[in-house]
C-alpha cells in the first residue's frame, strides 16, 4: 500500500466512548478547568477520567472519555482547550 493509498481511520458518530487527552501546565484547578471546558460541549465520562503529572511536575496530562456527536464538536473542543493559554496538546 502507498502513502497516498492510507487513509485516516473514519469516525462514526455518535461515538459513545470517544478518548480525548489533553496535556497542559500543572496549575491548581488544571482538572477541573478542563472538564468544564469540555462539559460544555460534550457529556463526560467522569469515571473514565485520569490525571498524570511528568516526572518534573511541571506538566499534567488529563485522559477523558466523551459521547462524540460530531466533527465540528470535536473542532469546537479543541479550539476552546487550545485558547486556554495553558493547554500544549489536545490528542
Amino acid at each position: 500500500m502507498t502513502d497516498s493509498e492510507v487513509k485516516a481511520p473514519k469516525i462514526e458518530f455518535p461515538c459513545a466512548d470517544y478518548p480525548i487527552k489533553v496535556i497542559g501546565d500543572t496549575g491548581v484547578g488544571f482538572k477541573d478547568r478542563i472538564v468544564a471546558i469540555v462539559e460544555k460541549h460534550a457529556t463526560v465520562d467522569l469515571k473514565s477520567l485520569a490525571e498524570r503529572q511528568s516526572t518534573n511536575g511541571k506538566y499534567t496530562t488529563i485522559q477523558l472519555h466523551i459521547i462524540a456527536t460530531g466533527q465540528e464538536q470535536l473542532y469546537d473542543i479543541n479550539s476552546e482547550l487550545r485558547a486556554t493559554g495553558f493547554v500544549h496538546m489536545v490528542l
